[in-house]
């Protein structure tokens, strides 16, 4: 039950419904409880190495800090690595679930050179903002790219035009 490293930083989200957001978070999104206390509607659930905590508000001892008004999470996107975002988003669709941004390839500059990322977001039933990326590889910054983000769409191969 225990990982070799347990990671130093584990977001917890007030949702409204624990049910609901348990089928979001371990149906399309991949994710399994690692343990929960139900009378308490809580659960911490992981994928790989990205955990995450969910309470239901209402509930329990929440920490709540000022109004919840939706979309909750607002100006924070949850960022998580995953093997393959194409076959993730697929997997979005297959459930009929709505991306908010479709899955493109993007370059960010890093030092003297690009790391590229394929990437999509979603929200969660609460309206947390959901980014699954995975990586497009590295390259040098060509001579001509004055950006330091470039999003181009990507064809199935991942190839920008």
């Amino acid at each position: 039950m225990t990982d070799p490293v347990e990671p130093a930083l584990v977001p917890e989200l007030l949702v409204a419904d624990l049910d609901r957001s348990l089928e979001f978070w371990c149906g399309p999104c991949g994710f399994t409880i690692r343990y929960s206390r139900m009378d308490e509607r809580f659960a911490y659930v992981t994928r790989g190495s990205a955990h995450l905590m969910l309470e239901q508000a209402g509930v329990g001892r929440n920490w709540v800090t000022g109004s919840l008004d939706r979309p909750l999470g607002r100006g924070v996107n949850l960022q998580i690595t995953v093997a393959d975002s194409e076959s993730l988003s697929a997997a979005f669709a297959d459930a009929g679930v709505d991306l908010f941004m479709p899955l493109e390839t993007t370059w960010y500059r890093v030092g003297g050179e690009e790391a590229g990322v394929r990437q999509f977001l979603v929200q969660d039933p609460d309206g947390y903002l959901i980014r699954f990326q995975s990586s497009a590889g590295r390259r040098r910054i060509e001579e001509t790219s004055s950006v330091g983000v470039q999003a181009v769409p990507a064809d199935a191969d991942g190839i920008r035009s």
